[in-house]
């Protein structure tokens, strides 16, 4: 049984210590919005926050969250009306849409360490997140609209 707070309210899980993060947010929490995509850590698809920080879920496990705080996209705003999921929209940032739960989360974490990113930084910072539909000129703008509104995640 490992024991952690999933977007702000503590649960229990029986998932085995070593079981990725990512299908015990899946399979055992019933939350779908974190995707699969590699299962080795290199696409972006399931990044989650652990106390904050951006981490890759599926090669996460499970027993090393015991304790900490994990937000998925669904606790990013229940609602979906987080300024970066909003800019989102505005941005038209998504094609196909797989990736971009990771893709927020992750300029979630950028934001937050780096509340006025240059596009170099943009870039870096969102370095090893990967999109099929070659977004990445959406996603920026939409990063970049976030940053302008002040939005630090």
């Amino acid at each position: 049984m490992t024991s952690f707070r999933l977007n702000g309210r503590e649960v229990s899980v029986q998932a085995p210590d070593d079981a990725p993060l990512l299908w015990t947010i899946r399979d055992e929490a019933g939350l779908t919005g974190t995707k699969f995509g590699c299962g080795i850590g290199q696409c972006g698809a399931c990044t989650v926050h652990v106390n904050g920080d951006a981490v890759r879920s599926c090669i996460t496990p499970t027993g090393s969250v015991a304790g900490q705080s994990v937000t998925t996209i669904e606790g990013l705003d229940p609602k979906g009306q987080h300024p970066l999921q909003m800019a989102w929209i505005e941005a038209q940032a998504p094609q196909c849409g797989y990736c971009q739960s990771g893709q927020i989360m992750q300029a979630a974490a950028l934001l937050k360490a780096n509340p006025k990113p240059s596009d170099a930084d943009i870039e870096a910072g969102m370095t090893g997140n990967l999109c099929r539909c070659m977004a990445y000129i959406r996603i920026k703008k939409a990063i970049k609209a976030a940053a302008a509104k002040g939005v630090a995640a």
